[in-house]
């Protein structure tokens, strides 16, 4: 499977006195930090991280640096002095490799996420159109302004997207960073975008942003990208925070149906919103896709933290 391996350079904390320029052939393109951004803008599917087994400190510390990123992370076990059983390896060409991280939906997987998005999506935009409508007419005769509201969010990769939703603040008032959450009896939102806060009737858009691709229907929620919590952004909240993003985010998710919706204003709903979404991402298949989906409509009725 890796015949066809093209390898794009060589990442290096050495100075060029212990890491020449040119490697076997390969140019030295940056550093480890210079590393993540160039993944993500570069789409590349692995990272092959050659240090010696033996050096566990600092194979741990790369780790960590590269794990929030969407790709396959694979650990060359060049070294003679530890050994493991023939099936523990993978192979690239005749080089054992040891399988630390894999994307979490392959290829085939997408495909079949996509599809899925595709078809439900069409379904809940024929079901839920007379709601939007609905929604519609309701927010014009409230207040003055447009129906729908679009925020940039994180998405796959860290990429920026924008998310639409129905506007339920006043146009004047709204907040489209994010930094200042939204609080029960929030002055800034409208008399109908209480109620459709408090129901998500204010999120029906994003099938609109599942149907196009910027959005699954099922993932972690996407967050403002300059959302805040104490004047820190959630990054700086939440070591490995990033690494919700190594999928899709979602119109729904397994933290919002497991009660973590809704006001974030302390940092352990940040982390406990971080943890539940990670698990969804170490455990995903398309039967947890569906079970998500299916569970929505029942867990939404509690509105408790929802306004």
């Amino acid at each position: 499977p890796y015949n066809d391996i093209r390898i794009c350079g060589i990442f290096d904390d050495r100075n060029d006195k212990r890491s020449p320029p040119i490697v076997a052939g390969y140019p030295k393109l940056g550093t480890i930090s210079e590393l993540i951004e160039f993944a993500r803008i570069a789409r590349i599917d692995m990272l092959i991280v050659s240090l010696p087994l033996t050096a566990e400190s600092r194979v741990l510390q790369l780790l960590k640096k590269l794990w929030v990123l969407p790709v396959d992370i694979r650990l060359s076990a060049h070294s003679n002095a530890l050994q493991f059983r023939p099936r523990a390896y993978s192979y690239i060409g005749s080089v054992p490799m040891l399988d630390i991280f894999d994307k979490p939906i392959n290829d085939w997987d997408s495909v079949a996420k996509r599809a899925f998005d595709i078809v439900f999506s069409l379904v809940g935009i024929v079901l839920f159109s007379p709601v939007m409508l609905a929604t519609a007419i309701a927010i014009k005769l409230d207040s003055k302004g447009p129906v729908l509201f679009k925020q940039k969010r994180h998405g796959f990769n860290n990429e920026i997207i924008e998310v639409y939703k129905f506007r339920s603040m006043y146009a004047d008032r709204s907040d489209p960073t994010a930094k200042q959450t939204v609080t029960k009896n929030d002055p800034r939102v409208t008399r109908v975008g209480r109620f459709i806060r408090k129901t998500s009737i204010d999120e029906l858009p994003q099938f609109f942003n599942s149907l196009l691709g910027s959005l699954s229907l099922v993932g972690p929620r996407p967050h403002a990208i300059a959302a805040q919590s104490h004047n820190l952004l959630y990054n700086e909240v939440v070591d490995g925070y990033f690494a919700r993003h190594k999928v899709k985010p979602g119109v729904t998710g397994w933290a919002q149906i497991n009660g973590w919706r809704g006001e974030m204003d302390t940092n352990e709903k940040i982390r406990m919103r971080t943890e539940y979404d990670l698990y969804y991402i170490e455990n995903w298949s398309m039967l947890f896709d569906l079970r998500i989906l299916l569970l929505t409509p029942i867990r939404l009725l509690n509105t408790e933290n929802a306004y």
